[in-house]
């Protein structure tokens, strides 16, 4: 059966516009895979904190080894990286901010990226443990940070999660931008045409996939 993990990190709700376009994405989802199962993570409700010295401590102590308090310390990361184990695909909604990705979404990367679990030294060379999976990122940005733009060096969200998500094994990604969302607010367009043809293109990706 296949499994798609839906992970989210927009603060916004119902305005977020990573929010809505995700959801786009399972629905297409769900109509090419009508027998596929959908995890969803929003990662606004899931109670992240940042790691400390005990969690990593924790991490790199023998399994059997471990005490009751530290496995309790490494229980969310061990049940946000089994999501991703179980799934072959994910979609992340990943919204700029302030030029990087979000706070619960970077403190998600943190308890996701552990030794052995997600990732190996082999010979001293980095082996990343989750291929076989596929990754799509949708990513509004405020203003326009595309290759070529005033802005483009700015633009520290996709180098950054294709380098993070390679490491542990997934390299085959896509990023779908939609750029200038303060259009919005300054009432240059309407949110339901700023929105269609990002739809649109998530729709055409499953018609030609």
């Amino acid at each position: 059966m296949p499994t798609l993990l839906h992970v989210d990190s927009s603060p916004l709700g119902e305005a977020s516009i990573s929010r809505h376009l995700t959801n786009e994405f399972v629905q297409s989802w769900k109509q090419a895979n009508p027998d596929g199962k959908v995890i969803t993570r929003d990662l606004t409700t899931s109670n992240l904190v940042a790691i400390n010295g005990n969690w990593v401590g924790a991490s790199y102590t023998p399994e059997d080894a471990r005490t009751p308090a530290q496995r309790e310390l490494l229980a969310l990361s061990d049940t946000l990286i089994a999501e991703l184990l179980e799934a072959d695909e994910y979609v992340f909604g990943a919204p700029m901010h302030n030029f990087s990705v979000p706070s619960v979404l970077r403190l998600w990367i943190d308890q996701i990226c552990r030794a052995g679990k997600t990732f190996a030294y082999v010979d001293g060379t980095p082996l990343g443990k989750l291929t076989n999976k596929k990754a799509t990122f949708i990513i509004p940005t405020g203003g326009n940070y595309a290759p070529g733009t005033a802005l483009a060096s700015y633009n520290f969200v996709e180098p950054y999660l294709r380098t993070v998500f390679g490491f542990v094994g997934v390299t085959n990604t896509n990023f779908l931008t939609a750029s200038s969302v303060a259009q919005i607010a300054f009432g240059a367009i309407d949110r339901p045409s700023f929105l269609q043809p990002h739809v649109e293109t998530i729709r055409a990706s499953f018609q030609t996939a």
